[in-house]
């Protein structure tokens, strides 16, 4: 498998990465199905961080990080993690599916890459102009006239609010500078979301939310296990393998899985001109992503990976 910048990349990891990244979109409505988004969010961080911290201890992975990148890896963590997950799993709870939620998040890299160039001056080239309006058209046509099917104008814009939010992370890696430990980066990203989505939890929804005690337990340990362990690993492989783009060039294969996904997990369906859009939106970002002449900025290694 080739990304756009040339780079031939392993096969079976980024195949890996494409199933783990769409499966963000499954395990994530069946965890606000069982219970409150804010709380499964919660004990997903709370879960994540420990297995990371752990994780970085067993393979004794160097600690040094500096008091300022330790305070801006948190504040990218807590806007990555707490605000844009915290959105999209309000976005699934208020009826958002599974596809549309994909197909937002596809256009992530390509609207980081319009946002760089409107605030840090970079340049962004023709044909991802073209490839993020293909994909904005695409999505409009997945949504057609009625709203209703997708949860409402609400949880759509709650939806696309949490794409903003994802690309405006994206950039803040840069933010960092630095290029701490991996595991331990996302550590400390995954703890400091977890004290504030608990608070919001219990003041909002209850100290017990959970209407489904089974599939609210086997959900939060996949988005913590998979979603945001295993995917986090993958993207360091094939970061490391293919260059910080590796993930982006990827972006556009997530939707197609996560509707094959869908049809089968939550017997979601897409009628003839959603599946025209659908078709639309992806070879538009397929197309914006592959671009040799100015590479999308993508998630770095960091970056937490789930429903995205």
């Amino acid at each position: 498998m080739t990304s756009r910048t040339g780079t031939t990349l392993p096969l079976v990891p980024a195949a890996a990465f494409v199933l783990v990244w769409s499966s963000g979109y499954i395990s994530g409505p069946a965890a606000v199905h069982a219970a409150a988004p804010f709380s499964v969010l919660a004990w997903r961080f709370v879960l994540a961080a420990l297995l990371a911290a752990a994780l970085a201890l067993v393979l004794r992975r160097p600690t040094r990080m500096d008091r300022r990148t330790l305070g801006r890896v948190a504040v990218v963590g807590f806007v990555m993690n707490a605000v844009q997950f915290g959105l999209m799993y309000v976005a699934f709870d208020l009826g958002l599916g599974a596809t549309l939620a994909s197909l937002l998040h596809a256009l992530s890299p390509v609207l980081t890459a319009l946002l760089a160039a409107a605030v840090l001056g970079e340049r962004v080239s023709t044909l991802q102009v073209a490839g993020f309006a293909a994909g904005v058209v695409g999505v409009l046509l997945v949504l057609g006239a009625d709203l209703g099917h997708a949860g409402g104008p609400v949880a759509v814009l709650v939806g696309c609010l949490s794409m903003l939010t994802l690309s405006l992370g994206t950039l803040g890696q840069r933010w960092i500078g630095a290029q701490p430990d991996l595991l331990w980066s996302a550590a400390v990203q995954f703890a400091v979301s977890a004290p504030p989505l608990l608070v919001l939890g219990w003041t909002t929804e209850g100290v017990w939310p959970v209407t489904d005690t089974r599939q609210a337990v086997v959900s939060v340990l996949f988005l913590a296990v998979v979603n945001s362990i295993v995917g986090l690993m993958l993207l360091a492989l094939l970061v490391l393998r293919g260059g910080s783009g590796a993930a982006a060039s990827l972006f556009f294969l997530s939707p197609p899985v996560t509707a094959v996904l869908a049809w089968l997990v939550l017997d979601e369906t897409l009628s003839p001109p959603q599946l025209v859009g659908l078709v639309v939106a992806v070879v538009g970002v397929g197309a914006a992503t592959r671009t040799r002449r100015t590479p999308v900025p993508a998630p770095g290694p960091q970056d937490p990976v789930g429903t995205q």
